[in-house]
């Protein structure tokens, strides 16, 4: 179950985030995305948005794991505002992944904040022969929405209510294992969401892996980069 006692991060945390979103940013137009990375095995990769996000956000992520070998695509379905994109039981993106599963194989689904949300529901819900790994981004899934700074915002691009007992039990479902191989990218300075929400310690089939730096801008950083083309290879 999620815990519900998890405080959201601090008010300096949360202050800092523009500026470092912006630096992430800053640092991928003028660095690029990374050179380097294991190579890939041509699998199907499914990328999904954070809140409020879409695909040109994700563009970068692509075109790095696509260069190192994988079938990297966004999910297409424009800005994630939760229910109101994928349906009350995430069935948009349930259909974008049997159709590709149908053709390709198994897909990974690489999620960032609310995406990595929606890939554990769809792992549940889809199983192993839809879906072979899910690696998360600073997604808070093993808290209630208030371990977060932006529970509002998503009561808004959603008009969802936190304390709505459907999104409670999906919550609930969605903290439970997964029947795949998991990855967890979380920051204890994240700003937004809490760290500390972002993985369960001891979760079976897990792999947690800590980095620093902000929540905005998470999906740019060279260190995620890589840190996700590492978990690819593990999968």
């Amino acid at each position: 179950m999620p815990d519900p006692g998890l405080p959201p991060p601090s008010r300096l945390l949360f202050a800092a985030e523009v500026p470092r979103g912006a630096w992430a940013l800053g640092t991928l137009l003028l660095r690029g995305t990374p050179r380097d990375g294991p190579p890939g095995d041509g699998r199907p990769v499914l990328l999904l948005p954070g809140l409020m996000i879409g695909d040109r956000a994700l563009v970068p992520m692509q075109r790095y794991l696509r260069r190192l070998g994988y079938a990297a695509d966004s999910w297409g379905l424009g800005r994630n505002r939760g229910v109101r994109t994928v349906g009350e039981d995430n069935e948009r993106v349930h259909a974008l992944i049997e159709r590709r599963a149908a053709a390709e194989g198994p897909v990974t689904l690489v999620g960032v904040s609310l995406g990595g949300i929606m890939a554990r529901l769809a792992a549940h819900r889809l199983g192993p022969a839809k879906v072979r790994q899910v690696i998360t981004l600073a997604s808070p899934y093993a808290a209630g929405p208030r371990a977060t700074n932006v529970w509002r915002a998503y009561q808004w691009a959603s008009g969802e209510r936190i304390d709505d007992p459907r999104l409670v039990a999906r919550l609930a479902e969605l903290a439970r294992p997964l029947p795949v191989p998991a990855s967890a990218i979380w920051s204890r300075t994240d700003g937004l969401v809490s760290g500390h929400a972002c993985h369960v310690p001891g979760e079976p089939g897990l792999r947690a892996i800590e980095i620093g730096g902000s929540h905005l801008g998470v999906h740019f950083r060279a260190s995620v980069l890589r840190a996700v083309a590492d978990e690819l290879a593990r999968g």
